[in-house]
């Protein structure tokens, strides 16, 4: 066999084996667009809450999930912030009944998937939580707030609709003044403060836990409340002893009636608010500790029962 019949022939088999594969490709190729491309797989509720991708698992599954948030872009910064927000989280990880997820921003209180921004996250998940993960709300915010009217409506619902718990910290009073339904929802807005100083107290309901044990006698900043503020419609569980109060105390209120721990129902929800806590050293007494974590629990609905009405004073 000559050299160019041998080369001929290399070539035809090269060519041969060319095109059964090619051959082959096509029809993989046709096969797969035939046929049906797989059903994404949908989000169950709590992953979409959970916000991650689905499938993803609930690392804290199991456990209360508690939402603090401290956003005052718009009111007074407490300098007692930092230490209420590691008590918070201290008093879940230490009793192993709740996780608390820190935030000084709002983004978390809503309805809406949260997606990311930018180059890399532009429309993905981003493992953000809205309130379908969230069993209660703890607010340390204080000014009217940066919540949109969206976000004001899936706060309201998540307590007074589904039965989700709202605890109110020091500056829960000092809060969106210009939104009344959240005044309804907490009890009422702060008209003024005593100054810091020891004052005394009347434990009131020394049922609630952790009220009982209370001193009768402790330094803080106490408040004095204005409307929608109603003794008929809060639960009073610690007030301020008015018969220790000056003259000049007492004619910020001449009822008398200064609430300093009260609980309220809104709803199916529970509401619990606490002003103790405007500087640091309150959240290191374990008896402030205490009655702030039965009053997380409670609104959990880990313990007691909704009051039905407020308590009567003698």
């Amino acid at each position: 066999m000559t050299v160019w019949k041998k080369a001929t022939r290399g070539r035809m088999i090269r060519f041969s084996f060319l095109a059964g594969f090619l051959l082959a490709c096509a029809g993989a190729t046709a096969a797969c667009a035939q046929a049906s491309p797989p059903a994404p797989v949908a989000a169950t509720p709590a992953q979409m809450g959970q916000g991650g991708p689905p499938g993803m698992q609930d690392p804290y599954a199991g456990k209360k999930k508690l939402l603090v948030v401290a956003d005052v872009q718009t009111g007074f910064h407490h300098d007692s912030i930092s230490r209420a927000m590691s008590a918070i989280e201290q008093m879940g990880r230490e009793s192993g009944e709740f996780v608390a997820f820190l935030r000084t921003d709002s983004q978390l209180i809503t309805r809406e998937p949260i997606v990311g921004t930018g180059a890399r996250y532009q429309g993905r998940r981003v493992n953000a939580r809205n309130l379908d993960y969230f069993d209660a709300i703890f607010f340390l915010g204080s000014g009217e707030g940066t919540l949109s009217d969206a976000q004001k409506a899936d706060l309201l619902a998540f307590v007074h609709d589904e039965g989700k718990g709202f605890i109110g910290g020091h500056a829960s009073t000092v809060a969106f003044y210009n939104w009344p339904e959240y005044g309804e929802m907490i009890g009422g807005f702060m008209d003024g403060e005593f100054p810091v100083a020891p004052m005394q107290l009347t434990i009131e309901d020394p049922g609630f836990p952790g009220a009982a044990a209370f001193p009768t006698r402790f330094a803080d900043q106490y408040q004095y409340l204005k409307a929608p503020y109603d003794a008929a419609d809060i639960h009073t569980i610690i007030r301020l002893d008015a018969s220790a109060l000056t003259s000049e105390q007492l004619a910020r209120r001449p009822d008398g009636d200064f609430p300093v721990v009260w609980t309220k129902p809104y709803g199916k929800g529970r509401v619990f608010i606490s002003t103790f806590g405007h500087l640091d050293a309150p959240w290191d007494e374990p008896a402030v500790r205490t009655l702030y974590l039965e009053g997380i629990r409670w609104a959990l609905g880990l313990t007691g029962e909704t009051p039905a009405s407020a308590t009567t004073r003698p």
